[in-house]
């Protein structure tokens, strides 16, 4: 029987769908104006994870994720710019650049680590009708009022805010020193659309003058057209519960008066050393980064694993190397079962499958599923255990299959690093620079790793 944490009651449930055994589920996307970091992709892994665990269960899905390129302003209380318009201006491209760059980074991203993608992905951009009908239905219904530089939602009005976070809205107001808007009624309400200044060079014609959308009602809107007034399971991050989810939770069920999410379900914090990811820091590590040191992205998502979704992960290097050397040993020992001839007893692999079964359905306990597997390849070398694992990894999502491939078979992993000064000396070889194309073969070699050339390219090796 499936059990997940319900963010709403703060308590475990038994989960069904609410119609047939298709699952209806949203799931809160990136903001694409810079690389995700390995604190957002742990989000997208816990996704992950509660798609591969419903369809585990048996369960159909339609999943959406929005992909944000307007709207989300630099902070939560409306005010500074959108995040895509600074973007732009820093990096000297257009927001639609930046969206593009960054989108096509993000699913590279999430192909590394064997993230599943949802089935609809919604670009906010592509929705801007829907947004403004949302907000005039909002506005007749009474939920909204109109400012000098936008409509915001009258949160007085809506009496269940703060029913996710547990916020109370009075204790809030006693502690707000700075108003940052004074023609905002509560320091609280939010924006659904914001009135663009002529300048700004991401608008739209409205019924209030050009402007563009809040980012809050991009998610309402997007998610009410696809999935209905109720569906089934809303996730992302935790530190959207305060304010973006509980926006969006006003934004929905004033309209409708029903509970729009079933199940809220939320992914803890990734910490760095024990303390704070920020980018100020210099410690908000990409995909990249880490390929780049060395590790492979699924010895990533195997460090991932090990803690469970709602625990906070603190990421260290030592870690990390702990992880990556965990892997590669389940790997090897998989593929001595993969070649092992002992039967083991099928009333003992049944106990395996009912224990990992048992785990995964207690809230996605993916850790102490993965021990039921450190366990079972205790046993006797058996191709029984390696096709076990297997199915197993219709969860962990650590392609498990491959620890039974010729090592030559193998695709070898290089460093990013190791790839872009190949392509470099490429480069400097077609300008005929061939002093910097040495020089580069010796930064490549320094690196561990051998350029070869061969017809029509080249073939890199670890020494």
């Amino acid at each position: 029987m499936l059990r997940f944490y319900n963010t709403l009651s703060r308590k475990k449930e038994v989960f069904t769908p609410l119609e047939g055994d298709t699952v209806r589920m949203y799931s809160c996307g990136p903001t694409v104006y810079n690389y995700a970091h390995i604190g957002n992709l742990r989000t997208y892994i816990f996704m992950d994870l509660i798609r591969r665990t419903l369809r585990f269960e048996g369960y159909k899905i339609k999943g959406v994720m929005n992909i944000t390129d307007v709207g989300h302003l630099m902070a939560d209380s409306d005010d500074g710019e959108d995040k895509m318009a600074v973007a732009a201006r820093e990096q000297k491209l257009s927001p639609w650049e930046i969206a593009e760059k960054y989108t096509k980074v993000f699913f590279e991203d999430l192909k590394k680590l064997n993230i599943g993608t949802p089935e609809i992905i919604a670009k906010a951009t592509d929705h801007i009708p829907e947004m403004i009908n949302y907000v005039q239905a909002l506005e007749k219904a009474g939920f909204s009022y109109e400012t000098s530089d936008g409509i915001y939602y009258d949160i007085a009005k809506f009496p269940r805010y703060g029913c996710l976070s547990g916020a109370n809205l009075d204790d809030q107001l006693a502690g707000a020193r700075v108003e940052v808007n004074s023609e905002k009624h509560h320091p609280a309400d939010f924006a659904l659309w914001k009135k663009a200044d002529p300048r700004h060079i991401m608008q739209w014609d409205s019924p209030w003058g050009k402007g563009y959308p809040g980012w809050h009602i991009e998610c309402s809107a997007m998610s009410r057209k696809y999935l209905g007034e109720t569906f089934d399971i809303h996730s992302g991050g935790v530190d959207h519960i305060p304010i973006h989810h509980e926006n969006e939770i006003a934004q929905n069920e004033a309209l409708t008066g029903k509970q729009s999410v079933r199940f809220w379900m939320h992914g803890e914090f990734m910490l760095v050393n024990g303390g704070k990811m920020s980018k100020s820091l210099g410690n908000t590590y990409t995909i990249s980064d880490l390929e780049q040191r060395g590790y492979a992205p699924l010895d990533f998502r195997f460090f991932c694993l090990n803690t469970h979704y709602r625990k906070k992960l603190n990421f260290t290097f030592e870690g990390l190397d702990a992880a990556k050397i965990s892997r590669a040993r389940l790997n090897a020992q998989l593929a001595e079962h993969a070649a092992g001839t002992n039967k083991i007893p099928t009333e003992k692999l049944d106990s395996y499958r009912d224990r990992f079964k048992a785990a995964i359905e207690d809230d996605m306990n993916v850790p102490l599923a993965l021990g039921v597997l450190f366990t079972a390849i205790k046993e006797p070398k058996s191709k029984d255990i390696f096709e076990m694992a297997n199915e197993f990894d219709c969860i962990f999502g650590l392609d498990l299959n491959a620890a039974a491939l010729p090592k030559e078979d193998a695709a070898p992993e290089i460093p990013a690093e190791v790839k872009a000064l190949s392509d470099e000396r490429t480069a400097a070889k077609k300008a005929k620079n061939y002093a910097l194309a040495d020089e580069l073969r010796a930064k490549i070699n320094a690196l561990g790793y051998s350029v070869i050339d061969i017809p029509g390219g080249v073939e890199i090796k670890k020494n």
